[in-house]
């Protein structure tokens, strides 16, 4: 790890592991989020487009009055689950902090949403108060941040959905209460970005779509996406399994593309596995047959 990175941990006070609300916290960049990015295999326009939004946005934020522009540092990722989201999430933290300099040391926090909520009357929303305004708040306070807010539609769930007697009022309160904390950071800090995952779009409150800078819905791999991944993850296991070398042949590469589609990205590398599981359970004796009887199989499941 560069000795940057090591210093950034001395300077970074990062929260302790366990607290309510959060899964990960570290500094950034992170050779294994770097990782990440290289592992989702998506249109590199795509990708490009939203680093460099990002990038642009943080720029913008610094110079330019928010009451004349917007902008709250909130991307939203949506689509199937399996496709990628958090992965992406993750390595587009780390391609901020190697891309936008200048700035300090970037760190990183991902929010566990589900520890939030709470049957108590108010305990959610003094929750979600806690964490914006300060935890999050004090990360801010010493340098850029990437939030991850996994799963969003569990913290920001769509009000006008809610019944008032199935569902407290502490979720609408801490559904606001969450909003309020996003609009503070947005204005306290423009090097703050929120990256927000959710799997059902629709079950999202409008209001933080919104805030959203920018949407992008995360599609099922195509063709060259299901090749890739499959040869990505096939390649992982000849490392281990030299007899295994056979299914990285372009000819069954292209075949078990052609036969997956509709398969996510999870699924595919899971097919793989299975396929590993054959007669002999041996993965040095997987064959191009076991390769294909599989996605048969977890296509015929979708």
């Amino acid at each position: 790890m560069p000795d940057s990175i090591h210093a950034g941990h001395a300077k970074r006070r990062l929260p302790e592991a366990g607290l309510p609300g959060v899964a990960d916290a570290r500094v950034l960049p992170d050779d294994s989020f770097e990782a990440a990015w290289s592992s989702v295999f998506l249109a590199d326009e795509l990708k490009d487009r939203l680093l460099q939004t990002v990038a642009s946005n943080i720029r913008l934020r610094a110079t330019v009055p928010f009451e004349a522009l917007p902008l709250h540092g909130v991307v939203l990722l949506t689509g199937r689950p399996g496709v990628g989201k958090t992965t992406l999430a993750r390595g587009l933290a780390d391609k901020i902090a190697r891309v936008v300099g200048g700035l300090g040391h970037w760190a990183f926090i991902e929010v566990d949403p589900h520890a939030l909520a709470s049957s108590s009357l108010g305990r959610s929303q003094r929750s979600v108060e806690a964490l914006f305004g300060q935890l999050l708040e004090e990360q801010a306070g010493q340098g850029p941040l990437v939030v991850l807010l996994d799963e969003v539609e569990t913290l920001l769930t769509d009000r006008a959905a809610l019944s008032m007697e199935a569902n407290p009022i502490d979720v609408h309160r801490a559904v606001d209460a969450a909003l309020v904390g996003l609009d503070r950071l947005a204005r306290r800090h423009p090097d703050v970005v929120v990256l927000a995952t959710s799997n059902f779009a629709d079950a999202i409150d409008p209001a933080l779509a919104s805030r959203a800078d920018m949407v992008v819905q995360i599609p099922v791999p195509d063709r060259h996406g299901r090749r890739a991944i499959l040869e990505h993850t096939i390649a992982a296991i000849v490392a281990a399994f030299p007899g295994a070398a056979p299914l990285l042949g372009g000819a069954v590469l292209d075949h078990a593309a052609q036969i997956s589609e509709g398969i996510d990205g999870r699924r595919l590398r899971k097919a793989v596995a299975a396929a590993c599981a054959n007669d002999s359970c041996d993965p040095e004796r997987v064959t191009a047959d076991d390769l294909y009887a599989s996605l048969q199989r977890t296509r015929e499941q979708l």
